[in-house]
């Protein structure tokens, strides 16, 4: 099959490539590498480097990916509109791309589309709590804005769309630095250079957690599974872990001697997360299969191969 993959360079995108190069798929991949610290692309990909929102592409393709987005909290704060637009702009290119190609096109939405949700495990039926002028706004609220347009797609032009919504996907080359470490790969990294592990606010909040190998069997599978047009599938689990109990576990499985301090909560951030799996256990037989330990065990050894 020919796949387009956007932001197939990051995080995410580098693990799905993998999987759909070893299966045997021609795959062409658009980033800008403006978020890319791990670059990890294999030779046999074509690149098209540049904005998704600016990019020009007369190719067609069997399936449309659509992955690039702005994920850490610091970063798209920082970078306001340039997420809005990544999250409009570019998921319409996407959506012409993949109208015009009749192919089938996966959006990888966000957790952030539920908020400050008020049901925990949340499930997909949950419209969401989310401060439409907030300082995360312009990535909440453009993540729900892509799933409204993608979904006008499939209405009016009878598209075939699917969109899955992550919950907080981690694992190696997941970026640990500055303003765009994320939890699991600031706190690994902080703790093996013994500095300080940084929580904000009081640590009760709650995350749960998904291993990037996970997170691939479910996109393939939403992506090639029959039979799912217009659906959308929460991709997590329903095991929540305070941060700073996240914190505590990987303080002792890296035996560093790193204290924990605690800074200012940031704005709107939500207090408790986690995945209601119901939908995508029956329709697609998945669930999670990677234990917190051992995946936080995977990357601790990747990180520290890295800083070595």
């Amino acid at each position: 099959m020919k796949i387009l993959v956007s932001g197939g360079a990051g995080f995410l995108g580098s693990f799905l490539i993998d999987r759909l190069i070893n299966d045997g798929h021609e795959i062409t991949v658009i980033d800008d590498f403006s978020t890319v610290k791990y670059r990890a692309l294999p030779e046999k990909v074509n690149l098209i480097k540049g904005k998704i929102e600016d990019v020009q592409i007369n190719d067609k393709f069997d399936y449309v990916v659509h992955l690039a987005a702005r994920p850490s909290p610091e970063d798209y704060i920082q970078h306001p509109v340039e997420t809005a637009m990544s999250n409009s702009m570019g998921t319409y290119k996407m959506l012409e791309i993949t109208r015009k190609s009749d192919a089938v096109m996966v959006y990888t939405s966000s957790s952030e589309v539920y908020g400050s949700a008020e049901i925990i495990p949340t499930p997909e039926t949950y419209w969401g709590k989310v401060n439409p002028i907030g300082i995360r706004s312009c990535y909440d609220e453009s993540k729900r804005f892509s799933e409204a347009l993608i979904l006008s797609y499939y209405r009016e032009y009878g598209l075939d769309v699917r969109i899955q919504r992550p919950f907080n996907v981690y694992g190696p080359r997941l970026r640990e630095d500055g303003s765009y470490g994320r939890v699991v790969s600031r706190f690994i990294y902080q703790a093996l250079k013994g500095d300080d592990i940084t929580i904000f606010g009081d640590g009760s909040q709650t995350r749960a957690f998904l291993y990037v190998d996970d997170w691939v069997e479910a996109t393939t599978k939403i992506m090639f599974i029959k039979g799912l047009k217009g659906e959308v599938f929460n991709v997590g689990s329903n095991k929540e872990m305070k941060i700073v109990d996240l914190a505590n576990l990987i303080l002792n499985m890296t035996g560093s001697k790193s204290r924990i301090k605690f800074l200012p909560p940031r704005p709107d951030d939500p207090p408790r997360r986690a995945a209601d799996i119901t939908k995508v256990r029956e329709k697609l037989g998945w669930e999670p299969k990677v234990p917190v330990e051992e995946g936080l065990k995977k990357t601790i050894d990747w990180f520290k191969q890295v800083i070595s």
